[in-house]
């Protein structure tokens, strides 16, 4: 077996904390980054495009979201099973899930570029994107959707390589797209004039880029994966067992940006300077979720690889404060990004007006967001066992049964401009509904079992 393989992150021994966090550094720096793709843009855009065109830039990431979130479970699905099989030391089973994750990027991206393309104007006519911001928004989405080869490429490569615990090389690869998403968003739009077409075409080509290194990566460091460009073989029973697990995940985040593009008809029926104001202060509020996403995604490497490996008192431990250590974690995030937050949206615009409901945005959000970040990680932990259905049910009873309701009560209140207060309510929801996953059937049994294989 390769050594650099026996050099990954194994989660199944050593001080779970230091590991943890070990594993999530690079996902955190990695999630900067790849932040910071939209936040260039919106700071391009912003102040060399204007309003309308950064309404059209944040518009257009819903119907992305919807279409493309959808086979991104099965991505996590492949990442899961990939840290299971690491778990167990079956290094022939992460073979046949490399070999599936070829085929699924080609089975998947080539009817959905088309489909977005012909799909994604409707769902923004659907979503009542203003009239003055339509135009530059179907021409940013079609661009994107061109990319969706590559961005599904991408994060099915970085899932294998998260499994196996390697979330240094994905750190990596995301810098050398950003540089690359920096320097053309400048060229196109300063240079050229190109406006959101530029910025799109940036993003497009930086994320096929990230592809490719990943795939050179990958074939030189574990050439015993024998991971190819192409589509090759593989195991229909393997293709299943994917499928199983990401399509619900997939399902689960379909539904999520289905949700936010409800939200987001809801934000556009209040004009253009309250879309391009909850799209600056979204920009601020998701970096306080970037250490959490990253510690849910290292918890979720974590249950599986434990679970892989059948160390069920190790297992119970690290996931009962896995998730009260992002809570704790996102509270201090919050708080420093929340006390320099005027300093840092003035970079986005100097609209007064954009920048006031900005600010409104990340007040209400963040203050919650630590309840994001507990139910979060409960949720990838049990997606980490391979619970699927717990993670999909608490994710739509929190957007169909208490975000979108409380949204569409604000509008109905004629409180529209409070419409961000019903994100923060079903966080609240999300946190006390996950709770109860340490009271169910699969959770007493790992619970048996830790007192059983005290290992």
């Amino acid at each position: 077996m390769n050594e650099g393989l026996m050099k990954r992150i194994d989660m199944t021994s050593g001080n779970i904390t230091k590991l943890t966090l070990a594993f999530a550094l690079p996902l955190c720096i990695g999630n900067i980054l790849q932040h910071l793709y939209t936040i260039v843009d919106t700071i391009i855009v912003g102040n060399f495009c204007g309003t309308t065109s950064v309404a059209a830039v944040a518009t257009s990431s819903q119907p992305i979201e919807i279409l493309l979130f959808l086979f991104m479970g099965i991505g996590r699905g492949i990442s899961i099973l990939t840290a299971q099989s690491f778990g167990e030391k079956n290094y022939e089973k992460i073979k046949q899930l490399a070999s599936c994750a070829v085929t699924y990027i080609y089975f998947l991206g080539i009817p959905l570029t088309i489909i977005g393309i012909f799909l994604g104007p409707v769902i923004l006519r659907l979503m009542q994107v203003p009239s003055d911001t339509i135009f530059y928004a179907t021409k940013y989405l079609n661009i994107i959707f061109l990319s969706t080869i590559a961005q599904i490429g991408y994060n099915f490569n970085s899932g294998i390589l998260n499994g196996m615990g390697d979330s240094l090389s994905s750190l990596i690869f995301l810098i050398i797209s950003c540089i690359i998403n920096i320097v053309l968003d400048l060229v196109f739009v300063l240079c050229f004039h190109m406006d959101v077409t530029g910025v799109a075409i940036a993003t497009s080509i930086a994320t096929f880029f990230s592809w490719i290194i990943s795939i050179i990566y990958i074939k030189r460091k574990y050439p015993e994966i024998e991971f190819t460009f192409f589509p090759r073989k593989f195991e229909k029973k393997v293709m299943s067992e994917v499928f199983t697990i990401g399509f619900p995940l997939g399902i689960n985040n379909s539904m999520y940006s289905f949700g936010h593009t409800i939200m987001q008809g809801l934000i556009n029926t209040q004009g253009s300077v309250f879309i391009a104001g909850c799209s600056i202060g979204s920009k601020l509020t998701s970096l306080s979720n970037l250490a959490l996403n990253s510690l849910s995604a290292s918890a979720m490497t974590f249950a599986g690889q434990n679970y892989g490996a059948k160390k069920y008192a190790r297992l119970k431990k690290g996931c009962s404060y896995l998730p009260f250590l992002a809570g704790t974690i996102t509270i201090f995030s919050s708080i420093l990004l929340f006390i320099f937050r005027n300093p840092v949206l003035s970079i986005f615009t100097k609209d007064t007006e954009v920048l006031k409901m900005a600010s409104r945005h990340v007040f209400i959000v963040m203050s919650f967001t630590w309840c994001y970040a507990i139910f979060n990680s409960i949720l990838n932990i049990a997606s980490g066992l391979g619970d699927v259905r717990f993670t999909t049910i608490v994710n739509l009873l929190m957007l169909l049964a208490v975000r979108i309701p409380v949204a569409f009560l604000l509008k109905a209140l004629n409180l529209g401009k409070y419409l961000m207060a019903a994100i923060s309510i079903s966080f609240i929801f999300g946190m006390i509904v996950s709770l109860f996953y340490y009271r169910s059937k699969k959770w007493k049994k790992i619970s048996i079992l830790a007192k059983n294989c005290p290992n």
